[in-house]
């Protein structure tokens, strides 16, 4: 039968850490509803390339069957885009410039496809790769159009929306990035934080029971072998065994509680990691505070790390501080941070802690002003006290 320890269960767990999976998690497919949703709504700009088939005087029905056959081409690359890196979304932006090459000289609308091209690059190559490559695909399809007599205000919507497209696509490029490695840093502190955790307990198990329970089987053994000779000297054993077995019953339910009441502390640890590892500034202050109940407890951890993982979202601040205090009969987390001040709809999170704070009696406030940051107010009454 194998054993396990707290160490050798840190190490299992380490064998591939989530920053070791930051480049695949980059590259990979976003599965949310709103991005999807997003990638959808981006596909209304293909009506571009169909206007100016109304003005097609020529060969109509020629310029319509290329254009179906350039969009049949062109769907799978552009969804697919959305999952490639470095060369390979490189030669995906490349195909969907050649469509457009392609297309212009029976429907101007190919330069459409063009400014797709611009979008890729901004999403699936760094900035100065995407930059030059467009600066590129742009004077060669201006080229193209010089070459094949085509009038060069056709190069315009490339040059002017194109540009755009890949500042735009460059910069939601960097966000995604700096919001990915902020999700997995958070994964990994949790990680370590339950890791830890573990080897505590583990050592407070050993520390509690480890003596006692050496105690116990020392002193059965006696009455045992006391019991057919000598009831009493058996009976005084026995007496002790229960003793013995009240106090680390007595020693385990005090260490219960106080695994409950380091809730608070561990999300402090980790709330200070997860800023600090953000290049956030991260202040502190916290009272003294009465014993708390478990829902209580954790009704305060979840507030803190709830408010701690909006602040590294959604705040784009520079340092943030968190206060615990008592305030009367009522216990108060406060957090403040420095960012625009927008104070963001309440989303499934912040909804589901209001709730769970309102059900033991508190309170749960958000509110910021533009330029003054945004800040996070928590209050659990005490002993039945209402906020």
């Amino acid at each position: 039968m194998r054993t396990s320890s707290p160490r050798s269960d840190a190490r299992d767990i380490d064998a591939v850490t989530p920053m070791q999976a930051l480049p695949a998690a980059m590259a990979a497919e976003p599965g949310d509803a709103a991005q999807r949703a997003w990638r959808r709504l981006n596909l209304v700009y293909l009506i571009f390339v169909f206007l100016p088939l109304f003005w097609v005087r020529s060969d109509l029905a020629l310029a319509v069957g290329l254009t179906l056959v350039a969009l049949a081409v062109f769907l799978p690359l552009y969804w697919k885009s959305y999952t490639l890196e470095g060369r390979a979304g490189l030669y995906s932006a490349l195909a969907m410039a050649a469509l457009g090459f392609a297309l212009t000289p029976w429907n101007p609308g190919g330069n459409t496809f063009v400014v797709y091209a611009f979008a890729v690059l901004g999403f699936s190559q760094r900035w100065r790769v995407a930059v030059v490559a467009a600066l590129l695909i742009g004077l060669g399809y201006a080229g193209w159009l010089w070459l094949m007599s085509l009038p060069l205000p056709y190069a315009f919507a490339p040059a002017l929306i194109g540009g755009a497209v890949l500042a735009g696509a460059i910069v939601s490029r960097r966000e995604y990035q700096r919001n990915e490695r902020l999700r997995l840093t958070q994964a990994e502190v949790d990680r370590l934080a339950r890791v830890a955790e573990r080897e505590r307990i583990a050592r407070d198990l050993h520390d509690l029971l480890g003596h006692t329970l050496s105690v116990i089987a020392l002193k059965s053994e006696l009455a045992r072998k006391l019991a057919e000779r000598d009831g009493s000297g058996a009976a005084l054993h026995i007496g002790e065994v229960e003793q013995v077995a009240r106090d680390a019953l007595k020693q385990v339910r005090e260490a219960v509680t106080g695994m409950r009441s380091a809730g608070v502390a561990n999300e402090l640890v980790t709330a200070r990691l997860a800023a600090v590892g953000a290049g956030l500034q991260f202040d502190a202050r916290v009272d003294p505070l009465p014993a708390l109940d478990a829902a209580q407890e954790n009704a305060l951890a979840m507030g803190l790390r709830e408010a701690i993982t909006n602040v590294l979202r959604h705040a784009k601040a520079s340092s943030v501080r968190v206060e615990i205090s008592r305030q009367g009969r009522a216990v108060q987390l406060e957090v403040q941070d420095d960012g625009g001040g927008c104070a963001a709809a309440p989303g499934n999170g912040l909804s589901g802690m209001r709730e769970r704070v309102e059900s033991l009696g508190g309170k749960l406030t958000v509110d910021g002003a533009a330029g003054a940051g945004t800040r996070l107010r928590l209050l659990l009454p005490l002993d039945g006290a209402s906020a």
